[in-house]
């Protein structure tokens, strides 16, 4: 039954997708970097960017994290006193992308990924065991692996690495913060970012 509810609803709402203008890096604190992408974000286990997820890395799999590198040119990679990541999907069938994770006080000097890092070291401090800090996606989970309706077609699950001239203030480093909070706070913050993308599509009947 559920399937069919599923085939149903992707059919119902086959054109809702490609909300990318209210993707995080649309946000106010982006409007002096436009489309610019100075970070290269890479995802050496899953491809280019736009590659296919294996199912390891969706909700019907392991639902493990793609593990990402990524390099900044000196004039950034200099100046950067923390990363942040985000992982949202632009295609769900809703006003705004889902957030599938949002990542603060990444470490100036990591510039890596892997899947062990988003594993709970401390729940009460919202610390992974990678030495940093996540935030509240859609349904409060550390990481919503994708899981895209069923028939509703190709989704696009956006990893966005972003620069920050600063580190956060610590009371955004907790599990409630959400990506609408963390976007405002990093308003004249950024130094730049990129991001990597990977497909994912659930097919049935």
């Amino acid at each position: 039954m559920i399937p069919l509810i599923e085939v149903s609803l992707s059919w119902l709402f086959k054109n809702a997708k490609g909300h990318d203008a209210k993707s995080f890096f649309k946000g106010p604190a982006f409007s002096d970097f436009q489309e610019k992408q100075e970070i290269t974000v890479t995802a050496p286990e899953c491809g280019p960017t736009n590659s296919v997820l294996g199912v390891e890395y969706t909700h019907d799999g392991a639902g493990k994290f793609p593990a990402l590198r990524w390099e900044a040119p000196s004039h950034i990679a200099d100046q950067v006193k923390e990363w942040l990541l985000v992982s949202e999907d632009p295609d769900a069938p809703l006003p705004t992308p889902i957030c599938h994770g949002i990542y603060g006080g990444i470490p100036s000097s990591k510039t890596s990924v892997e899947p062990a890092d988003f594993e709970v070291e401390d729940p009460s401090k919202a610390l992974l065991k990678g030495g940093f800090h996540y935030g509240r996606s859609r349904n409060g989970s550390v990481y919503i692996a994708p899981r895209p309706l069923l028939n509703h077609g190709p989704h696009r699950y956006f990893f966005e690495v972003i620069a920050l001239k600063e580190p956060l203030d610590p009371s955004l480093l907790t599990a409630t913060t959400t990506r609408e909070q963390i976007n405002k706070a990093i308003i004249g913050n950024i130094l730049g970012w990129g991001m990597w993308v990977g497909i994912a599509e659930r097919r049935w009947g």
